[in-house]
């Protein structure tokens, strides 16, 4: 697999090198890059693109997710929050600002990002569950007891896992 992801990235150079602001080829090297765990190249390349396609929301996530991978949390929620204004119905960058504002400890945040997840993406189980946590952090359990049982409806096996860590915090507090 590494052998194609190095072809690839081998060809996408040589389109740059003769068209430098193909954002495509650029966009190629910057998922290339990540893939092989080159995250500082790869977030060159990405935010190289954003410079090239600034009204495109999925470039912005794409450096979100970059940025939040390499560590960059503040570079990762302005990219997101911009991929969000250029598309208020992006969910994953919903989904990644919120991830964001969780390391950073800004659970009130975080818990707005993931309802607006949810409500675009109803049936992923790691927006409801990142959301049961927040709720709980939040000294909201009954919203996070709601949460564990919608998740029962339909993802049975993410809502008993979810159901044992929130117990298990319960009987630390």
């Amino acid at each position: 697999m590494a052998g194609a992801q190095r072809k690839a990235l081998a060809c996408a150079e040589c389109i740059t090198r003769d068209f430098p602001d193909d954002v495509h080829a650029l966009a190629t090297q910057a998922h290339v890059l990540a893939a092989l765990q080159c995250l500082p190249e790869a977030l060159q390349r990405q935010a190289r693109v954003v410079s090239l396609a600034p009204r495109d929301a999925a470039a912005w996530f794409n450096l979100g997710y970059l940025a939040e991978a390499s560590g960059e949390l503040e570079r990762a929620e302005q990219a997101f929050a911009r991929a969000i204004e250029l598309d208020e119905r992006l969910d994953r960058a919903w989904y990644g600002l919120a991830l964001t504002q969780m390391r950073c400890g800004r659970d009130e945040q975080a818990r707005h990002a993931l309802q607006r997840t949810t409500e675009l993406q109803p049936m992923s189980p790691l927006g409801w569950y990142h959301l049961a946590h927040v709720q709980a952090r939040l000294h909201q359990t009954q919203e996070a007891r709601r949460i564990v049982e919608h998740l029962w409806g339909f993802e049975p096996r993410v809502a008993r896992q979810l159901e044992q860590e929130l117990a298990a915090v319960a009987g630390q507090g």
